[in-house]
C-alpha cells in the first residue's frame, strides 16, 4: 500500500504547477469574532432578513449556547488550527468552516433532528471540540492569549461572510489534519456518489509535517479483543498471522475493505477497531505482535490544515488553497 516514488513525484510536480496557472475556479459565480467580545453582547446580525447565528448543543452540559455567526466563527478558527498559523492558512479555514457549519444550520432548520433539541450541531467548547469561547482560550493561552487573538481575528475579518459554493448550493466543506500525501474522494471514504469537489488532490508537503507517519503495536490478545468487538463472527481459529486478511486500497492509498477474520469490514471500520489516526495503513506480523504503520491524520477528504499551511508558506493565498482543495467550486458572499 506504499506509493511508488514516481506517484509521488508526479504528485509534488502537479501541487507546485498551480502555482502558475490561473486560479479561476473560485469567484466565478460571486454575483469570528473581535477580540474581548462575549458570546451574546453583540446585537444579532441580520441575513436574508432573518436573525443570524449559530444555535450549538455543548454535549457536556446539555446547554444550548446562541453564538452569533462572527463570534462563531473566531472560535470555530481557533478550535482547528494553531494560532499562530499563516494568514492565508487562517483565512482558508475560516471559509471552510464558515461553509461548513451554515452548510448543518441550513440543513438542521430545515429538517430538525431531535437529537440537537433545536440547535444546529453539537460541541464540546471545554474541550476544544468544534467550537471554544474567549474565557476557554484565555485559560490555555495566557499572556498569548492577545497575540494568538490578534492573529486569528485578522484573518477571520478579512473573509467573514465568504463562503464556497457549487451549482449555487453550499458544499460540504470537509477538512482534516493531515493526508497521506494525496488527500481523498469521498466516495472512497463515506460510500455513495460523494461529490464532484470532495475528490483526490495531490497534497505532497504534507509529508513533513509532524506527526504525518504513526505505528501502532498490538499483542494477539488485544488484535483478537478489537476483532471481536468490530467483527463478532470472525473466525480467529487458525495462526494469528493470517487473521488480518487482504486488503482493497485506493488510489491515494486509503484502506476501502480488509478482511478481519474472513469478514470485510470497511477501511473506516478498521481505523476505528484498532484506534488507528486514519484508514491510509500497512499492517505486518512479528513474533506475537502487531505493527500498523500509518500515514496522515484524520479523514483525508476536502483540505488537509497541514497542506494548507504549507501553500501558504509557499506563496498561496487562501483562494488558490481553497481552488486547489475544493476543486470547482466558487468563492461567493453570504447573501
Amino acid at each position: 500500500m506504499y506509493k511508488k516514488k514516481g506517484n509521488i513525484l508526479l504528485g509534488l510536480l502537479l501541487f507546485l504547477a498551480m502555482f502558475f496557472i490561473p486560479f479561476l475556479a473560485l469567484g466565478g459565480n460571486a454575483s469570528r469574532k473581535p477580540s474581548g467580545t462575549s458570546e451574546n453582547s453583540q446585537k444579532p446580525e441580520k441575513r436574508n432578513g432573518n436573525s443570524s447565528g449559530f444555535r450549538i448543543l455543548d454535549t457536556s452540559t446539555g446547554k444550548i449556547l446562541t453564538v452569533q455567526d462572527r463570534p462563531f466563527l473566531y472560535g470555530a478558527v481557533a478550535a482547528e488550527m494553531s494560532p499562530m498559523a499563516n494568514q492565508e492558512a487562517l483565512k482558508a479555514q475560516a471559509v471552510a468552516s464558515y461553509t461548513y457549519y451554515s452548510r448543518l444550520r441550513k440543513q438542521q432548520r430545515k429538517s430538525p433532528s431531535s437529537s440537537l433539541h433545536e440547535a444546529d450541531f453539537s460541541a464540546v467548547p471545554e474541550k476544544w471540540e468544534t467550537y471554544v469561547s474567549p474565557d476557554v482560550m484565555r485559560k490555555r493561552w495566557g499572556d498569548n492569549f492577545q497575540k494568538y487573538d490578534q492573529n486569528i481575528s485578522k484573518a477571520v475579518d478579512a473573509v467573514f461572510g465568504q463562503i464556497l459554493e457549487y451549482n449555487g448550493q453550499l458544499i460540504d466543506a470537509t477538512y482534516f489534519a493531515i493526508s497521506s500525501g494525496n488527500t481523498e474522494s469521498a466516495e472512497n471514504v463515506w460510500g455513495g456518489t460523494g461529490y464532484p469537489y470532495l475528490i483526490s488532490v495531490a497534497s505532497p508537503l504534507d509529508v513533513f509535517a509532524g506527526g504525518y507517519e504513526t505505528t501502532v503495536t498490538y499483542s494477539e490478545q488485544e488484535i483478537k479483543t478489537r476483532i471481536l468487538r468490530t467483527a463478532p463472527k470472525a473466525d480467529l481459529s487458525g495462526s494469528a498471522s493470517g487473521w488480518i486478511g487482504a486488503t482493497e486500497c485506493s488510489s491515494a492509498g486509503t484502506v476501502k475493505s480488509i478482511l478481519l477474520g474472513g469478514q470485510k469490514r470497511s477501511g473506516n471500520q478498521a481505523r476505528s477497531a484498532f484506534n488507528l489516526r486514519s484508514a491510509n495503513f500497512t499492517v505486518a506480523y512479528a513474533d506475537g505482535n502487531f505493527t500498523f504503520t500509518v500515514k496522515g491524520y484524520g479523514h483525508n477528504v476536502g483540505m488537509s490544515q497541514a497542506g494548507a499551511q504549507a501553500m501558504a508558506k509557499q506563496g498561496a493565498d487562501y483562494k488558490q488553497i481553497l481552488a486547489w482543495y475544493y476543486p470547482s467550486t466558487a468563492l461567493a458572499k453570504q447573501g
